[in-house]
């Protein structure tokens, strides 16, 4: 594997969302394999990309519905594609095997999209009976089991989607365990498709650079707030949960950060309820480091989430909801507290933020999470082995995969005739 291509749903922003930190682990991974990687998206360019020429990867911007991507891939002859997220594959994997059929396609998840919307489905479903917004916004988060969640997926169309771009590439990268189940028990996905690879990077953890309980203060909660689930996180918190903590601890100010807060987040500003939007941090690390307590009030997503492994490294405690915790911790104690009613999570955060020793004690189970969950594997060379075995099986695991066959000649025909009709539309 000489040549790699991977397809960008946006360019990527690391000190922004996790999803911006993952993709650039997964292009440091190819290329450590001696690669030469180029990174190509429809995406608009944006405020806090990441320079990628930096490291050596060749960026291009390309269009949608466009052929000027077949001569682009046709130049190239990438050995490997990977497709950042679902959507992607649906709009250019047609043209990468009408042009380069021998091509890998490796499609990364980063979370399960059809699972996250069923659950925002069901919340707003529980929404729709409240008679004003703080009843709204006070509605506990979603706890279905996969049962209910399943039916809910088979509601509407994306699972269709999202599965059937699963089927259809060689191999899907999946960061949450609980995901890799729901797709192999309920939706038959093989496991030969499904290729577990949480997070890849794995800092040193040396608590004695920390900063201690002592010097830290106030409440933090982080998270992009084009990310929907971290949009609803902070008007739970407004409605519900911080007037609540805010009752027990008079003093104490809630740090809310995130990239490209929206006027109606800014306008949730409020200096003398100790609520404050501050907006994008320059070093998401600086600020989780200086903070007592990290809130992560989830009530509905997926995946494995960012926030809270930066919360570990960084030796701060976090009070989140089971979606939160979900496939982050195994069977091992949480490194502060999983509550799911507005009056546990707020209880703990009070308690967590006044006692020491509590604090002390959260602070090293999400080390040991860390050491003993995240850190067990080096995925990164678990990953690059199963990358040779697949391209040296290439034609063996696709032949064991005819569902994917049959999606790629049907679907792929209905997207191609698609697209080339647009294209004709546009000119």
């Amino acid at each position: 594997m000489k040549q790699v291509l991977v397809i960008g749903y946006v360019w990527p922003e690391p000190n922004s969302s996790a999803a911006g930190s993952r993709m650039l682990e997964l292009i440091h991974v190819f290329l450590a394999r001696g690669c030469a990687v180029t990174f190509a998206s429809a995406a608009a360019l944006s405020e806090h990309r990441f320079n990628l020429a930096s490291i050596g990867v060749a960026e291009k911007s390309i269009a949608l519905n466009c052929s000027s991507f077949d001569a682009f891939i046709a130049e190239l002859q990438p050995d490997a594609v990977l497709f950042d997220r679902f959507f992607t594959e649906e709009q250019f994997g047609w043209r990468v095997e009408q042009v380069c059929p021998s091509a890998l396609r490796i499609l990364d998840t980063e979370d399960l999209h059809s699972l996250r919307h069923a659950r925002q489905q069901l919340l707003k479903s529980a929404q729709k009976a409240c008679a004003n917004e703080r009843e709204k916004q006070s509605v506990a988060p979603i706890t279905a089991d996969s049962a209910l969640l399943y039916q809910q997926m088979c509601a509407g169309d994306m699972a269709v989607r999202e599965i059937a771009a699963i089927f259809r590439c060689d191999l899907s990268l999946m960061i949450s365990e609980y995901e890799i189940e729901l797709l192999q028990r309920y939706f038959s996905v093989p496991v030969q498709l499904l290729f577990y690879c949480p997070f890849l990077s794995q800092p040193k953890i040396d608590s004695a650079l920390l900063p201690e309980f002592s010097v830290r203060q106030h409440f933090i909660a982080i998270g992009n707030f084009r990310h929907e689930p971290n949009w609803d996180s902070v008007l739970w918190l407004k409605h519900q949960l911080w007037p609540m903590i805010r009752a027990q601890l008079p003093q104490a100010e809630l740090h809310i950060y995130g990239a490209y807060p929206p006027p109606k987040a800014t306008q949730l500003h409020n200096a003398k309820e100790g609520f404050h939007i501050k907006g994008w941090a320059v070093d998401a690390q600086t600020v989780m480091q200086s903070a007592r307590v990290c809130l992560a009030p989830l009530r509905f997503g997926a995946g494995i989430k960012g926030k809270l492994m930066d919360a570990m490294r960084c030796g701060t405690p976090s009070i989140t909801t089971a979606i939160g915790a979900e496939s982050m911790c195994g069977e091992m104690p949480w490194g502060g507290a999983v509550e799911n009613t507005a009056e546990e999570f707020a209880a703990a955060a009070v308690a967590h933020y006044q006692d020491e020793i509590l604090w002390q004690q959260k602070q090293q189970q999400g080390f040991s999470i860390l050491r003993n969950y995240f850190y067990r594997a080096d995925y990164s060379v678990v990953l690059q082995a199963r990358l040779t075995q697949l391209a040296e099986q290439r034609e063996h695991e696709r032949n064991n995969n005819f569902i994917g066959q049959m999606l790629r000649h049907h679907s792929h025909k209905s997207t191609q005739y698609m697209g080339q009709w647009i294209e004709a539309k546009n000119k």
